[in-house]
């Protein structure tokens, strides 16, 4: 997988008291809770296993978004 590097100034990290891993973690979550991040992708960009990224956005109240054009995917992707 290719990646890309996003430059924040150590100050805004230190400003947030977090670290890059949840910075990125809230990223992800806004994404998904967007809409411009599937499940998948938000959870592979969390580095969470899909089990406990279900139950960091159960704890969030962040609902999983599961449509016909989600499924259409799933079932192309079990094909």
């Amino acid at each position: 997988m290719e990646t890309i590097s996003i430059q924040v100034p150590r100050e805004v990290l230190h400003a947030t008291r977090m670290t890059v891993e949840e910075l990125r973690r809230e990223l992800a979550l806004h994404l998904f809770q967007q809409g411009k991040l599937s499940f998948g992708k938000a959870r592979e960009m969390t580095g969470m296993t899909a089990w406990d990224f279900q139950i960091l956005l159960g704890a969030r109240r962040i609902p999983i978004h599961y449509g016909l054009p989600e499924y259409a995917e799933d079932l192309k992707a079990l094909r």
